[in-house]
């Protein structure tokens, strides 16, 4: 059996935003969603959305 690592930071951000919104999310676990949410809101990409949308609970704010 070949176990394949989730490895967020290897996706692009469409990508990641397509895991995040897929309502079946089949092959997805729930800590995978949150690493795919976590790397989304460090890129800033689609960071209203995520807000907006209540995935993201606790805003990354960087400066």
């Amino acid at each position: 059996m070949q176990v394949t690592e989730f490895n967020p930071s290897e996706l692009c951000s469409r990508k990641l935003w397509q895991l995040v919104n897929d309502e079946d999310r089949e092959g997805v676990d729930r800590y995978q969603l949150q690493q795919a949410i976590e790397e989304l809101a460090s890129r800033r990409h689609y960071l209203a959305e995520l807000t907006r949308t209540g995935k993201l609970q606790n805003p990354i704010h960087k400066n």
